[in-house]
């Protein structure tokens, strides 16, 4: 199954249309500027992976859009955050919010993205949905710290970093994954393994000299001193992509991290991530479907 089969799943086509229409109008309820600063962070699209894990996690019948809504838009809000902090300027092709509306006005959109994304969950009047989603958040925070504290540091454990790409990334996959099952556990696991897989398919990507689906600029990280599992793994073969990790001189570091065979080596754990989000879909009523977004994710090129 491809992912455009994926696609094609019943009422996927109708679901994805009122997430739209529920995003639209969470993020308009309140006007003004940080609802005009949500609205451009809406427009400039997405694959809406995480309402599709919604999506595909959920029994037949009617699939949980509040779920969907609120995973979306704490993604958003992170990508907000994310720039302001990182102070990158563009986002999939777009002026960033804080470059186009300045940093205090981004800081509130994306304050305000995180109260909608609640709102929507608090008006179904399930507890456990938000408490799932409270921790996802409160995850994404800590990865957040944990990143910032790793920062132009090539000493960075594998071990640290596959760490920060489950709280970055892999709990609100999983939060995703339980929104929609109604808190099925194998599911959850499945969503964490997928997070981390994608995690580290995309700072494959950004090492690669491609643009990857969040829009940003490949080579980021290196210049920004991340230390992405590439990186980390280029770093101890290589003294140029070392000290460029480190801060240092840049020329000719990213080439080097293809050199070393760390992009085969990432994939390989990738790859092994995505094994194990398969192995917890045995007997799903989707696991097709699920698996095939597996393969989708890993082996992306955008």
């Amino acid at each position: 199954m491809s992912l455009a089969t994926i696609r094609e799943t019943p009422g996927l086509d109708a679901y994805l249309d009122q997430l739209e229409e529920q995003l639209v109008d969470a993020v308009d309820a309140y006007p003004g500027l940080v609802a005009e600063v949500g609205a451009e962070a809406l427009a400039a699209g997405g694959k809406r992976l995480r309402p599709l894990l919604v999506f595909l996690a959920a029994p037949p019948g009617e699939p949980p859009l509040a779920g969907g809504a609120a995973v979306e838009l704490v993604h958003m809000a992170t990508l907000v955050h994310d720039d302001l902090i990182d102070r990158a300027r563009y986002r999939r092709g777009r002026e960033a919010a804080w470059a186009s509306h300045g940093p205090a006005a981004a800081r509130a959109a994306g304050d305000y993205l995180f109260a909608r994304a609640f709102a929507e969950l608090a008006a179904t009047g399930d507890a456990a949905a938000v408490g799932c989603l409270a921790d996802a958040t409160l995850a994404l925070a800590r990865g957040e710290a944990l990143q910032r504290a790793q920062t132009h540091d090539p000493e960075t454990s594998v071990e640290s970093y596959l760490e920060r790409c489950a709280l970055k990334t892999g709990k609100l996959f999983e939060a995703a994954c339980l929104l929609g099952s109604g808190g099925d556990r194998a599911l959850g696991d499945f969503g964490l393994a997928l997070g981390i897989a994608f995690q580290i398919a995309d700072d494959i990507l950004d090492c690669a000299g491609e643009t990857i689906e969040t829009g940003k600029i490949a080579g980021t990280d290196l210049r920004e001193g991340t230390p992405t599992l590439p990186l980390i793994l280029a770093a101890r073969e290589d003294a140029s992509v070392r000290s460029a990790l480190a801060g240092g001189e840049l020329d000719g570091a990213l080439l080097r991290v293809a050199e070393t065979g760390a992009l085969e080596s990432s994939r390989v754990v990738a790859l092994d991530y995505a094994r194990r989000a398969r192995l917890a879909l045995d007997g799903h009523l989707r696991r097709e479907e699920l698996a095939a977004l597996t393969d989708a994710v890993v082996n992306r090129e955008s």
